[in-house]
């Protein structure tokens, strides 16, 4: 139970994260969650519940509680691994959540299956796809995980990942179909070395 809660400083208030508490308010306010965080100028805590007891799953509720309204804050209950996982992870935008291997194939088999019905060659080469030998996409195998020093290929190939969510194949949606990928690649060979500067290769 901790008194004068905006004069204990960061040092203090880093006990507290991660762990359910239960803060009072005002004068007949109470709040309870899991802190996720307290602003280090104006010592608001943020607050976080979640709607279900599975990880990974249902949403999560957020709440700011300001500082200069706290009376008390109390430690109701300390954070399994789990929990902690999922606080961390909660509000992390989805390409930046990690896949699990499993997820990861799953991810490969569907871009590849997608790309074959788009009449696009594609093969795989370990964790990575192979397009026509000009360009390659890594692990988690969205648009921007495509690589190639032929920019006309590239951009192509990126149109169609994009559009994988939005229906059944459409031969028309990056690639026309007078003008197949195959035939991209024989009219726009990949530019020498010194010329490779619009490669999406990081």
């Amino acid at each position: 139970m901790q008194c004068g809660w905006s004069l204990l400083g960061p040092l203090q208030w880093i006990r507290y994260v991660n762990k359910q508490v239960k803060v009072k308010a005002g004068k007949d306010e109470e709040h309870r969650g899991w802190l996720l965080t307290v602003d280090p100028v104006s010592a608001s805590l943020v607050l976080v519940n979640f709607q279900d007891q599975e990880v990974g799953g249902g949403r999560a509720s957020v709440q700011v509680v300001m500082g200069h309204a706290v009376q008390e804050v109390q430690v109701l209950q300390e954070a399994d691994q789990e929990t902690m996982e999922r606080l961390q992870s909660s509000f992390l935008p989805p390409r930046s959540r990690p896949l699990s291997p499993e997820q990861l194939r799953q991810r490969r088999a569907g871009v590849r299956r997608w790309l074959e019905q788009n009449r696009v060659p594609v093969q795989e080469d370990g964790e990575e796809l192979l397009v026509a030998g000009v360009l390659t996409i890594t692990a988690p195998y969205g648009p921007e995980d495509c690589c190639s020093s032929n920019q006309i290929i590239l951009d192509r190939v990126q149109r169609l990942i994009q559009s994988q969510a939005a229906g059944p194949p459409n031969h028309s949606a990056g690639l026309p179909a007078d003008q197949p990928i195959q035939r991209l690649i024989q009219s726009h060979t990949a530019p020498p070395a010194d010329q490779s500067e619009g490669s999406s290769c990081d």
